[in-house]
């Protein structure tokens, strides 16, 4: 019977320089560290201080978490705004954060990654009914986080 690999830290002190490792590989948000401090086997107060020094330090930055977190979704899986707000408040990063990190994806790109997500998945569906296959499209666009009034514009301007 296999047992799940436990990663218990004793120390403060090398729970520290994990999470700085842990920090430094990535972009993470103060709850994902949190989550994972905890999983660690460290206790409240414990996480606490090092939550506040690895802010300190700045391996530990919300904004820059949530601007990251932002353009590489929209960037490198092509996830509409919808989406990326949800992931966003899933790692309970503030909604002032969220905005900032929405402002930084360019309007004309945003449109033109939707047309192109339509374009590709417009090739890949074989309904031949002109009405179902923009339903279809149209769920999928939402799917992917893009909004409504978006999808029908560009679903209305172009011939899928």
């Amino acid at each position: 019977m296999d047992y799940p690999k436990t990663n218990k830290i004793f120390t403060e002190a090398a729970a520290q320089t994990k999470a700085e490792h842990y920090c430094a590989y990535q972009e993470r948000s103060q709850q994902e560290m949190r989550d994972k401090l905890y999983e660690w086997g460290l206790h409240s107060l414990a996480v606490e201080n090092i939550i506040s020094r690895l802010i300190g330090d700045n391996f530990l930055n919300e904004e820059r978490f949530a601007k990251a977190y932002a353009i590489g979704k929209f960037k490198q899986k092509g996830w509409g705004k919808m989406k990326i707000k949800q992931g966003l408040k899933l790692k309970r990063v503030p909604d002032v954060l969220i905005k900032k990190a929405m402002q930084l994806i360019d309007g004309d790109e945003y449109l033109l990654t939707l047309q192109k997500i339509l374009i590709k998945k417009a090739a890949l569906t074989s309904e031949k009914d002109a009405y179902k296959r923009r339903y279809k499209l149209h769920l999928y666009a939402l799917s992917r986080g893009y909004e409504n009034d978006i999808i029908s514009d560009v679903l209305k301007s172009s011939d899928l």
